[in-house]
């Protein structure tokens, strides 16, 4: 017997406004670096990286690929488990503990990393959900 909640579509509503709002981060995140790919190119060179104009494309058009999975759901769990990846990337390599010296809210943006990848490891375990999904997969969760 289904629970109250899905009988209600609480649940299905719920994983579906989380994907919006996933897909919502990745999607600013890909139109901040499309609007000024060499301002990002110069943050990722700021950081250590060698080819950073190169870098900056491929982050803006994974960020891209992973907007169209998390809202249509086709291969949700593996776009979820890349962009965990990606966010620990992320949080180490520019918010890391080598940034920690110079600016305190550097530790806050590193920790915020680490909750945004707690939702996208539960996302990927759990799937897309039943509302406007593709459910398109390489593996079950």
């Amino acid at each position: 017997m289904p629970s109250t909640t899905e009988t209600f579509g609480l649940s299905s509503a719920a994983i579906f406004i989380a994907r919006l709002i996933f897909a919502a981060v990745f999607a600013m995140a890909a139109t901040f670096k499309f609007l000024n790919i060499s301002g990002t190119a110069d943050y990722i060179a700021a950081a250590g990286f060698p080819f950073a104009s190169g870098f900056a494309w491929i982050a803006a058009v994974f960020e891209v690929i992973l907007v169209l999975c998390l809202l249509t759901g086709a291969y949700f769990s593996e776009a979820a488990i890349a962009a965990a990846i990606y966010v620990v990337f992320l949080g180490f390599a520019f918010h890391g503990p080598s940034h920690w010296a110079a600016s305190q809210a550097e530790f806050g943006f590193f920790i915020d990393h680490f909750t945004f990848l707690a939702g996208l490891m539960f996302a990927a375990c759990h799937g897309p959900g039943n509302l406007l999904t593709l459910n398109r997969q390489l593996w079950r969760p």
